[in-house]
């Protein structure tokens, strides 16, 4: 199991997120790729919230792949297109995740390939080898 880092000498996080994840020898590291609101059906909802959900659930099942799951992620970058978008994504964020918090970064980016994706979201989960 993954601990978090919470050092007393520096500002606790703004938000529920870990200032840094410690992993133990012996677990499997899995990366996923940056996700977009797409979904399996090629829709792609015109909200933040609606996106990262998509984004979250697409996360899900790459880590289902490798026989973990949410609850395994140690570490989420997200980047939203303004800043008006971030308390929508931080609350899809803070709904599915509990302590320890995943260690986070969240941008501010200018766009994605395509004008319609307000959100993208990549993950380094760490959990046991899939048997």
């Amino acid at each position: 199991m993954a601990t978090s880092l919470a050092p007393a000498d520096i500002h606790p996080p703004f938000a529920p997120y870990s200032h840094g994840m410690s992993v133990p020898a012996g677990q499997q590291l899995v990366f996923v790729s940056g996700q977009l609101g797409i979904d399996a059906q090629g829709v792609v909802p015109a909200d933040c919230a609606g996106q990262a959900r998509i984004c979250f659930d697409n996360i899900a099942a790459v880590l289902r792949e490798a026989g973990l799951g949410l609850e395994h992620v140690v570490r989420i970058n997200a980047y939203v297109t303004g800043r008006e978008h971030l308390p929508a994504y931080m609350g899809v964020r803070n709904g599915l995740f509990a302590e320890p918090y995943p260690a986070s970064t969240l941008m501010i980016v200018s766009g994605f390939a395509r004008a319609e994706f307000v959100v993208e979201i990549e993950a380094v989960a760490a959990g046991p080898m899939k048997e």
